[in-house]
């Protein structure tokens, strides 16, 4: 009999754990979150590496979004990003959309650098100004081969 007992009390301490382990994850992916707070705007970026789908949009650091798809514009040769921001954060419309990285060896992200216009970006807008991701490799290489072709 205290054996059953036992076993239903590890039964449930491992399914509540499971279970608070989903939760954890719903919301460390945003899974959990409703889209009728977001907004859809798009960005074309020269060089998008390291950028994908569900990669973190930040200001000032924080998150504010991730980009929902991703493709390539035939025509520009750019990389079209959709991002999905919250609305409760006022962008305004002449921001400008960076890929930064977070080191050396850390995870790259899309920050936002606000302008100062008083207009703010709605659903469906673009971001104009953008940034694409500097390589650090090309940036050692030019270092290594004795700087740029110009100063030669």
């Amino acid at each position: 009999m205290t054996e059953s007992k036992t076993e239903v009390v590890v039964g449930a301490l491992v399914l509540i754990v499971a279970l608070g382990f989903l939760a954890y994850v719903a919301q460390a992916t945003g899974f959990s979150r409703t889209t009728t707070g977001d907004l859809q705007v798009s960005a074309s970026f020269r060089s998008a590496e390291g950028v994908s789908v569900g990669t973190d949009v930040r200001l000032a650091g924080v998150r504010i979004g991730a980009v929902t798809q991703m493709a390539l514009d035939p025509e520009t040769f750019r990389a079209s990003t959709m991002l999905r921001l919250d609305r409760a954060v006022p962008i305004p419309v002449d921001s400008s959309a960076v890929v930064a990285s977070e080191g050396l060896l850390g995870g790259t992200f899309i920050e936002i650098m606000p302008g100062g216009s008083l207009d703010v970006l709605g659903d469906g807008d673009a971001i104009i100004d953008t940034q694409g991701a500097v390589s650090l490799l090309q940036l050692l290489l030019q270092y290594v081969a004795g700087g740029s072709e110009a100063g030669q």
